[in-house]
């Protein structure tokens, strides 16, 4: 019976299947709209659809964790930038500290500005 349930709120929309992610209503939540691709999970998180090479340089460089830091301190954040870098895609702080979405969004920036230079070791 519960899976007819379930099976029932996916049809009608009121819960995304396992794994989906729903579309954004297209609130953006700061100065800047959303890039085309954003959606929302459903916990509500923002998250943004990424090229696949993205994900490969981001498990390459921290193993997916978002509040990675280097031995030196100099690279920082799921996909390792360096403060400089970070600021020139927008970035405010402390790239450990920012959300996954705010992480994903500047480095599908800086790969759209520059490729995968930026990552020579994991691109």
């Amino acid at each position: 019976m519960r899976h007819r349930f379930l099976v029932i709120l996916v049809v009608v929309g009121v819960l995304a299947p396992s794994g989906a992610a729903l579309a954004t209503d297209g609130e953006s939540g700061g100065a800047e709209a959303p890039p085309a691709g954003s959606q929302k999970t459903e916990a509500g998180h923002k998250t943004i659809k990424l090229p696949k090479i993205l994900k490969k340089i981001a498990r390459c460089e921290s193993g997916g964790d978002i509040h990675a830091i280097s031995a030196n301190g100099k690279y920082r954040g799921k996909y390792q930038f360096s403060r400089p870098t970070w600021r020139s895609v927008g970035g405010h702080g402390d790239p450990a500290k920012a959300s996954e979405y705010e992480q994903d969004k500047r480095a599908l920036k800086l790969y759209k500005r520059e490729g995968t230079k930026p990552w020579p070791n994991c691109a």
